[in-house]
This record gives structure tokens, C-alpha cells and sequence, in this order.
């Protein structure tokens, strides 16, 4: 299963990580170097959701960008809560 948001695309980034030794100069030491520069991922934050999608719910896994901004419509837990929303969509 790819690590990839279905709506907004974010997907595993590549980057490079840095390693530091010393102690800083305003510490006493004589500064920060640079000891080793090794890749490294950067992973989107999907969560598994319960969507609404073509009215009907189905299980999904979403950006927390997408689930912010309000791309993805959560399922209600409850029956009550589609009967009340059935009651305003009606009126």
C-alpha cells in the first residue's frame, strides 16, 4: 500500500539529514562541524478515515491536510445524526 493521499497527492519525499558534533561557540567550544549527511524520507501523516464518498462510507487513507481543510466528509457514528441531517436537507 503506497503512501500517497488520494486527494491531495502527498506522497513519500526524499531529504538529507545532517549530523553535528562540537559544543557551540558562546558555549566555549569552538563551534558546531558537520560530521555525516545521510538520506533520509519524509512521510505524509495519513490517517485511516471513515469517508463519505459517492454516498457511500468507505474506509480511506487521508492527509491530515485533507482532513483540515474539509476535502473529506466524516461518516456519522450515530443514525440519529442521518435522520436529523435528512431533516434539514429536507426542509
Amino acid at each position: 500500500m503506497p503512501n500517497v493521499c488520494p486527494l491531495t497527492g502527498k506522497k513519500t519525499s526524499r531529504g538529507m539529514k545532517r549530523a553535528w558534533r562540537g559544543q557551540a561557540v558562546a558555549k566555549g567550544g569552538f563551534g558546531l562541524k558537520p560530521t555525516g549527511i545521510t538520506r533520509r524520507s519524509f512521510k505524509p501523516n495519513l490517517q485511516a478515515v471513515v469517508a463519505v464518498m459517492d454516498g457511500k462510507q468507505t474506509r480511506v487513507r487521508v492527509s491530515t491536510k485533507a482532513i483540515r481543510t474539509g476535502m473529506v466528509v466524516k461518516a456519522l457514528k450515530r443514525k440519529y445524526g442521518y435522520t436529523r441531517q435528512q431533516k434539514a436537507a429536507a426542509n
